[in-house]
């Protein structure tokens, strides 16, 4: 029977880590400042700006929202970003995704400056997570090594498996656990035979959008099990990519649907903002 890894609980230290942090930057008269922009109506875009509004409150960090009609200009977009990149008050940058269609959502977040990007999708960042010199890391990924780590998953010279290959989170995540010292592969709609690459890893990391995608007969006993995916189905349950009912007998470690990663993903968004303001 598989460890439950309590993402939860970990994200919950990690925030208070975050607000003393925060208290020992406000003695010194530096107050974090959050700027989050999002472009449209997206129902589910707004819950994720909620939760990291509540998140931030709850770290003591200033948040500012700026919430734009769906058919803002792109060039409005930038110049608002570039304001924010100016305005030494603000710490972070964030642009929620999805935009609207008409807007280069690379353009915008490469508009970000690389020093407030405290999602980690301006290309420097990727460029230096890619060369391991330090940067801001892509929330998610980041929450996942942080829960390897908390649970004493051995990393280096393991098998990892990333199955996904999103700018968002498979290729960060491949990233981090390279620079962990992983043999890693990456599997995605293209791969050949993905339940035999599978089997080999020690470590799986699910990141495609699929509702019981992975499943039992896909794993190796006593692999850790990382489930990236939220899939929410007609009745209102939320389900992870892989089949929990089937792998957890096999695995040794697995990450719950909800409960696992998601909470780690907004902890590491409020630690990359008091990385920005400590930075500055």
């Amino acid at each position: 029977m598989a460890v439950l890894m309590d993402g939860k609980a970990l994200a919950q230290k990690v925030r208070e880590n975050v607000k003393n942090e925060v208290e020992k930057l406000k003695e010194e008269g530096i107050n974090p400042k959050l700027s989050v922009i999002m472009v449209g109506n997206d129902s589910a875009s707004a819950v994720y700006v909620k939760n990291k509004s509540n998140a931030c409150q709850k770290a003591g960090i200033e948040f500012d929202e700026y919430l734009l009609p769906e058919d803002t200009k792109e060039d409005d977009l930038i110049e608002l970003i570039e304001k924010l990149n100016n305005d030494d008050s603000v710490h972070g940058i964030l642009l929620q995704s999805p935009v609207p269609k008409h807007i280069n959502i690379d353009r915008a977040f490469d508009t970000i400056s690389p020093k407030k990007d405290v999602d980690g999708f301006n290309a420097v960042n990727v460029g230096r997570l890619t060369i391991g010199q330090d940067c801001f890391i892509s929330c998610t990924p980041y929450g996942v090594i942080k829960l390897l780590e908390e649970y004493n998953i051995e990393i280096e010279g393991k098998r990892a498996v990333v199955i996904g290959r999103s700018n968002i989170v498979g290729k960060p995540m491949l990233q981090c656990l390279l620079s962990k010292n992983a043999t890693v592969t990456v599997c995605h709609s293209r791969t050949k035979d993905l339940a035999s690459v599978v089997r080999e890893a020690d470590i799986v990391v699910a990141a495609i959008g699929k509702p019981n995608f992975i499943t039992g007969d896909m794993i190796k006993e006593g692999a850790a099990i990382i489930d990236v995916g939220i899939n929410r189905m007609d009745d209102g349950k939320l389900l992870g990519d892989v089949n929990f009912a089937e792998a957890e007998p096999k695995a040794s470690y697995i990450t719950p649907v909800p409960g696992g990663v998601g909470p780690m993903t907004i902890a590491m968004l409020v630690e990359n903002v008091v990385k920005a303001a400590k930075q500055k």
